[in-house]
């Protein structure tokens, strides 16, 4: 797990020397074990190092084949590399140290482009391949690992954060429509564009060559999930998908440097860590270290959850609980590494997990990320569960899956159902209740793509989770990861990732994800000889909520002033509407305000005047509609939680 960073020169005018060292130093805290560079005629790679296996100098990078002929920067892990090492041995090929660096540069050297099929885990790297003139590169299958890119007449530049490219562009513009976007919504999908005009991201299951006889740089996918969803086997669903799990996390328990994980006390970080505690115990002897960050605010905190998993698997418990004092000393730190804007402060609180990890120790980490989204865990997916059972069984059956929904779900009242299922069938509905919400912008962004999409995608619902785990969720959450886990010199491995797993829990139906109102259904049933029973069938999802009430009250006045003096919110948004508005503003859209200002005066962005559009007189019987979709949720969680 590194930093990468690489240059080709399109003309004499560039110090190549000086640019990739700047660009390495820029990136020192993903890399804090060492650093290299290598210049090839107008080739320049750069790494940092942060060091997982192989310790020794034998894994310093960039590092060159056996045979001189090709040369990686490489940022991630390859978890199948001692399966991978011994096939290739087997094919005469050798090796000088105990690295997957190497083992990937032998398998590209082998199979050329089609080594990417054969990868189990996350990886964002280059090749300069000497023999065929060009570079390549490749970023994982549901983009774990970061890789960005600029092109300009002086270079086609590539890191793995985004300050590494912006001395290449000059002055530091906004992309107008991705701000838009994001102070309507407050969704980050995933694009091949970034909030900085001109830097590009390389798309999730991408890669592309930079052709050094030509200059021409080309992109395809090599990996489409849709494509790979296939039904399950004959066996039992739940003994298959236990024992692919079980081989998920113990690949990714293989390092060289301390493992611990990141533990809420929800279910799936609870299922990553008492599966790694048994298979680390039996190891090694020692207890398996685990972090949690406990919540301020008692209503949202899983402390108590959390300790029920400890006691369960012996754990080397580490908790951490910041303050708002905390907020405000890790919000810059926060701000500067996610480099974008992000929706909600409780990016704050994974950092400090982060935090917390580094200085315990665990320099890996496992986390749970990509269970909900595979296994349909969030509430947005009801719509479209509903819709199923609707088509297969008819309305009793569904009105009886929807009774036992509330009653498994605390969370979730029937009038608080029934306003998330229409809001998901009518994407018109979603859009005008984020433009009830944003009335302070001064101009009426389009309708997101996404928003189609996504009520598509109730009716076919293997689409809407091919959907969110490439664009519309998952993509944004592994941003917030890579980068909060990195800023610490943190590896993060997410064992719900695997591949395999991914598309087994997609292929599954809808019966064995969402069964008699509980959600995960099968992860529960899979998990239950190894979870505490309060855990596996817990009825209220919290997540990693920070204590948002208690923050944002304290931090209001300067919240306020920042947004005010804000040149670029001034250019989308009517500067009176939002001095009269915005102390009143949800909470969600006071962060999205601040957030943007705040990055704004990181990075010195700037932007061109924007188009103001004004919200049509004939919107206002569907601002209306958005308007009772807003506060029935509410009304409803208040009406159900007082019975």
């Amino acid at each position: 797990m590194c930093g990468i960073a690489g240059i080709v020169a399109r003309n004499g005018k560039l110090d190549l020397r000086a640019r990739i060292r700047a660009m390495t130093d820029a990136v020192r805290h993903r890399g804090p074990d060492g650093e290299g560079h290598h210049i090839d005629g107008r080739v320049a790679l750069g790494h940092r190092r942060l060091a997982i296996l192989d310790l020794s100098a034998a894994g310093h990078q960039p590092m060159v084949s056996t045979d001189g002929r090709r040369l990686i920067t490489f940022n991630g892990e390859i978890y199948n590399f001692l399966e991978l090492r011994a096939e290739l041995e087997a094919l005469d090929h050798r090796f000088r140290s105990r690295t997957d660096t190497e083992v990937l540069l032998a398998a590209y050297a082998e199979w050329g482009t089609e080594c990417l099929s054969r990868l189990n885990g996350m990886w964002s790297f280059a090749i300069h391949d000497r023999t065929r003139d060009l570079v390549f590169a490749a970023r994982d299958r549901f983009g774990e690992k970061p890789f960005y890119y600029v092109r300009t007449e002086d270079a086609f530049a590539f890191g793995s954060e985004i300050r590494q490219l912006l001395p290449f562009l000059g002055a530091v513009r906004a992309n107008a429509p991705s701000v838009s976007e994001f102070l309507l919504t407050g969704t980050l999908v995933q694009s091949a564009d970034t909030f900085f005009d001109g830097v590009h991201s390389l798309l999730p299951g991408h890669c592309l060559t930079y052709d050094l006889k030509t200059d021409a740089l080309s992109m395809r996918g090599y990996y489409d999930l849709a494509q790979r969803v296939a039904e399950p086997t004959d066996g039992d669903p739940v003994e298959d998908y236990r024992e692919l799990f079980e081989e998920a996390v113990r690949l990714r328990l293989r390092s060289d440097v301390r493992v611990g994980t990141c533990l809420s006390g929800g279910l799936d970080s609870s299922s990553v860590s008492l599966l790694a505690a048994r298979m680390h115990h039996a190891a090694s002897g020692s207890p398996f270290g685990a972090i949690t960050a406990v919540s301020e605010d008692e209503t949202n905190s899983e402390e108590g959850y959390a300790a029920e998993v400890v006691r369960a698997g012996g754990l080397d418990w580490v908790k951490t609980k910041p303050t708002y004092e905390d907020l405000t000393e890790l919000l810059p730190l926060v701000v500067r590494h996610q480099e974008e804007p992000f929706p909600s402060p409780s990016i704050c609180m994974q950092a400090a997990v982060m935090q917390a990890a580094r200085r315990a120790g665990m320099v890996v980490l496992l986390d749970g990320q990509g269970a909900d989204e595979s296994l349909l865990g969030y509430h947005r997916y009801y719509a479209a569960c509903a819709m199923a059972l609707w088509r297969q069984q008819g309305t009793l059956q569904t009105f009886a899956w929807m009774n036992q929904v509330t009653r498994n779900n605390t969370r979730v009242g029937p009038l608080h159902l029934a306003a998330l299922v229409a809001r998901d069938l009518l994407p018109q509905a979603r859009y005008c209740q984020y433009l009830l919400r944003a009335r302070h912008l001064a101009a009426r962004p389009a309708m997101p793509d996404w928003m189609w999409r996504l009520a598509r995608g109730c009716f076919d619902l293997r689409a809407l989770q091919v959907l969110e785990v490439t664009t519309t969720g998952l993509p944004a959450l592994l941003r917030y990861e890579d980068k909060n886990a990195m800023a610490f010199g943190i590896e993060t491995r997410l064992p719900f990732l695997d591949h395999r797993l991914v598309e087994r829990g997609i292929a599954l139906g809808p019966g064995l994800k969402m069964r008699d109102g509980w959600t995960k259904w099968v992860l529960r049933k899979a998990m239950d000889d190894v979870l505490p029973t309060d855990i596996a069938w817990r009825r209220n999802k919290i997540a990693f909520a920070a204590p948002e009430s208690l923050w944002l009250a304290r931090h209001a006045d300067v919240m306020t002033r920042t947004v005010l003096r804000s040149p670029l919110l001034a250019r989308f948004c009517s500067r009176r509407s939002l001095a009269d508005r915005y102390r009143r503003l949800d909470r969600r859209s006071q962060w999205r305000l601040y957030s943007l200002a705040l990055w704004e005066e990181e990075f010195g962005v700037v932007c061109d005047e924007v188009a103001e559009p004004r919200l049509r007189p004939a919107l206002a019987c569907s601002a209306v509609l958005g308007l009772a979709l807003d506060v029935l949720p509410a009304a409803a969680w208040t009406a159900t939680t007082a019975l």
